[in-house]
């Protein structure tokens, strides 16, 4: 049976014993740690623009495998709307020359592709697709605390599971990792994974993540993903590698245990752990926010900004940060994925609300104008208010199935953003 209900913060297993060693946030007092996002993203729309320009395309296409490979940098800020991405692909296309078929722009494009499907299948996306090795009944609705602490006794979960929570990032290939290891060896249902990892994650993007969970269960993919240690002693620092541990196994084996109900245990003997950054559906109370107040926007032309547009208003807009607070409650975020959002938010916004989405809608109803990019992870009555982002790609119309399909389909760069069009991190004056 697929999950019917959304899970919003994982359970532990039962409590276990934790390493002594305290982690960063644990030092801090909360109101500190808020205050200061994680280092390796900093949340500038400067930062973002660094980040692109310093993108080497050839190679990211040679090694973007690799742990250590030249990855670009550029999820969060796209995430959040600090890169517009159409503007990122028309940008990377000018500057370096990339055609439509180049190996980042392919990469790129798996957004746009997840999208699609989030505009087609709506909800939907939200539970298994199609049937995948096993029952959804067959798998377990909590998280194992191992996982969730980082000490399963497998290196590479363990410091996949480390860097999520130390960084907000997570190298494409560790996350394909950590989720066929949870599914596929420890028998939890994908949908209890794909919410625990979207918490924490910088660039969290429900399509995006969800969907990636279900390619690698099987549920939106022909086959399900399978990884064992040759896979990562080739692609991951030593650090990661795994021998004589559950992965160090061949795929016909690794093929039969993903199709078998048992479950398997985290390793044998004891291995320290970390505890995980507080995940919480509501901004902290450090962030002063009210609640939507029509009277202080009548008759003003405003621009909305939300957490997924984060790019600079335009000059002279008088600009309101909105934080819904029934997204959250079905989809909270750790205190660090805040602490970023909320930082430039802080910066750039003269007035912040929070409150339920009719309450914002109400409001905003007494504006003269409202300006500012819509996003799918928007609910519909405040999305509709805003004007619809420019398409990356001419992309087809109909339900595709599968990326390969979709990608077949796209024959052109989107032609809303001019070619000469350049990115910048101020936006123009309201008109």
């Amino acid at each position: 049976m697929a999950l019917r209900r959304p899970v919003s913060t994982p359970r532990r297993a039962p409590a276990s014993s934790l390493a002594a060693a305290k982690e960063p946030w644990q030092l801090q007092p909360l109101s500190r740690q808020l205050r200061a996002p994680l280092g390796t993203h900093p949340p500038s729309p400067q930062t973002a623009l660094g980040r692109l320009q310093a993108v080497r395309p050839a190679e990211y296409a040679r090694t973007r495998n690799h742990l250590d490979g030249a990855v670009t940098g550029l999820s969060p800020y796209i995430t959040h709307g600090m890169l517009p991405f159409a503007q990122v692909i028309h940008t990377l296309r000018d500057r370096h020359g990339l055609g439509l078929r180049h190996k980042l722009i392919q990469e790129l494009a798996w957004r746009a592709y997840f999208r699609h499907r989030w505009r087609h299948d709506g909800e939907r996306i939200f539970g298994s697709l199609h049937a995948g090795p096993l029952p959804d009944s067959a798998y377990a609705s909590l998280l194992p605390s191992d996982v969730l602490e980082g000490r399963t006794g497998v290196p590479a979960i363990d410091q996949a599971v480390r860097v999520l929570y130390t960084t907000g990032t997570l190298h494409n290939h560790a996350r394909l990792w950590l989720a066929s290891y949870l599914i596929h060896v420890r028998k939890v249902h994908w949908r209890i994974g794909a919410d625990w990892m979207w918490a924490h994650l910088l660039d969290g993007d429900l399509a995006s993540n969800h969907l990636s969970w279900q390619w690698v269960a099987g549920t939106a993919s022909a086959k399900p993903y399978l990884f064992n240690a040759e896979n990562v002693s080739r692609f991951a620092p030593a650090p990661w590698h795994s021998p004589a541990t559950a992965i160090d196994a061949t795929y016909t084996e690794l093929e039969h245990l993903a199709r078998a109900a048992q479950a398997l245990k985290a390793e044998p003997g004891a291995h320290p752990g970390v505890l995980p950054p507080p995940v919480r559906s509501v901004p902290p109370q450090d962030f002063e926010f009210s609640a939507p107040d029509a009277a202080a926007i009548a008759d003003r032309e405003i621009w909305l900004m939300h957490p997924w547009s984060l790019a600079r208003p335009p000059d002279g807009a008088l600009c309101i940060a909105f934080i819904d607070l029934e997204f959250h409650t079905r989809w909270p975020w750790s205190v660090h994925r805040w602490a970023w959002v909320l930082a430039h938010m802080g910066e750039r916004a003269q007035l912040r609300w929070a409150g339920s989405t009719q309450a914002c809608v109400q409001a905003l109803g007494r504006a003269r104008a409202i300006h500012g990019p819509s996003d799918p992870h928007l609910p519909h009555p405040i999305g509709a208010m805003l004007s619809s982002p420019a398409p990356a790609f001419a992309e087809p119309v109909e339900r595709c199935r599968s990326f390969s399909h979709w990608w077949q389909q796209v024959n052109d760069f989107g032609a809303a953003v001019p070619p000469s069009a350049p990115l910048q991190a101020h936006s123009p004056p309201l008109r």
